[in-house]
């Protein structure tokens, strides 16, 4: 088992992944949709950022780009790609809005200045994304 997590760790590190407290993260050099990204993700056997501590925010920004992350809204509610509810957020200033009426069902990160720097997006719109892989040794 721990020469598999060995192996696994050595794959990713070796293959475009940052390794940052826990998990190897991918971060996109070209752009896709929200669902493509996630696509993307899972075929990578990863899926989209589930962002839960600041720390993990402050990683997210040193990339200086817009990348979706893997939150989402139905009805009116703002859930996470494994399916738990949106607890710690780093919205920007207004956000999230649905700008000019608009069903913006997608989060991406990096959108906004500073810290908190989420934006509430179309999900058909292309963006960069960020996929990460839970690994600990």
């Amino acid at each position: 088992m721990l020469r598999k997590k060995l192996d696994d760790f050595i794959y990713y590190s070796q293959h475009e992944w940052v390794y940052f407290s826990g998990s190897f993260y991918y971060i996109s050099s070209i752009m896709k949709t929200w669902q493509q990204s996630r696509e993307d993700c899972q075929q990578k056997k990863a899926d989209l950022i589930i962002i839960n501590s600041k720390e993990e925010q402050d990683f997210c920004k040193k990339f200086q780009k817009a990348m979706w992350i893997g939150l989402t809204e139905t009805e009116g509610v703002w859930k996470w790609v494994d399916g738990t509810g949106l607890i710690t957020s780093f919205w920007g200033p207004n956000e999230p809005n649905n700008y000019k009426g608009r069903n913006e069902d997608c989060a991406v990160t990096g959108y906004h200045s500073g810290e908190t720097s989420w934006n509430d997006g179309l999900c058909e719109t292309q963006n960069f994304w960020i996929c990460e892989k839970t690994m600990s040794l």
